[in-house]
């Protein structure tokens, strides 16, 4: 029993991670809160994948609604080893999503953004390997959008922890969900033998 109140406590933290990934990425779309640069197509490439508002966002809706919706085992132990085998394929979805979230974060953040510099419109830092992250003098290459380098790397530093943290959150519940899938029955089974 307390296995799946583990994993319900679990679905319960997916929600607000979910939503802040969602949130953080429509943010991406709209540098200082302008619309203008989303209308003219100016925003770096990485983030029209919409890894905060697929990857981490809407795709987690699924493990944690499965998470949250597990219930109490009603008279049959091998009730609960099949809703736990199920919440395992749920995490693993939960896995891809913020898996994918955190991967394509990661390199928006080492590519840097697009923005407009003394040559025009282009990814100055794209070349660097994320060392402009070190070298915070260089932001400065970037005229428009205003503090744009600021921006993409604040939102993307939140998104790499947000899909970090359901990342672990999907490893913990896959662990939990074998471990009772598996081991549930084989104890249920040893009690049955040793009260027969």
């Amino acid at each position: 029993m307390c296995s799946m109140g583990f994993a319900r406590s679990l679905g319960f933290a997916l929600l607000p991670l979910a939503v802040c990934c969602i949130m953080a990425n429509i943010l991406l779309f709209f540098p200082g809160g302008e619309i203008q640069y989303v209308q003219q197509e100016r925003l770096s490439r990485l983030i029209w994948f919409m890894m905060g508002i697929g990857g981490g966002g809407v795709l987690m809706f699924l493990p944690a609604g499965v998470f949250i919706s597990l219930g109490k085992c009603t008279g049959c132990c091998w009730n609960e080893s099949f809703m736990m085998c199920g919440s395992v394929m749920a995490a693993l979805v939960g896995l891809a999503g913020s898996g994918y979230c955190f991967i394509i974060s990661a390199m928006a953040m080492l590519e840097g953004p697009q923005c407009f510099t003394a040559l025009g419109w282009s990814y100055p830092f794209a070349n660097e390997g994320g060392r402009y992250l070190m070298e915070k003098d260089t932001w400065s290459k970037c005229l428009q959008p205003v503090s744009i380098v600021e921006w993409n790397v604040t939102l993307m530093s939140i998104l790499l922890g947000l899909s970090g943290l359901e990342f672990i959150i999907c490893v913990l519940q896959v662990i939990n969900g074998l471990v009772t899938a598996v081991c549930r029955p084989c104890c249920y089974k040893q009690d049955y033998t040793l009260n027969a």
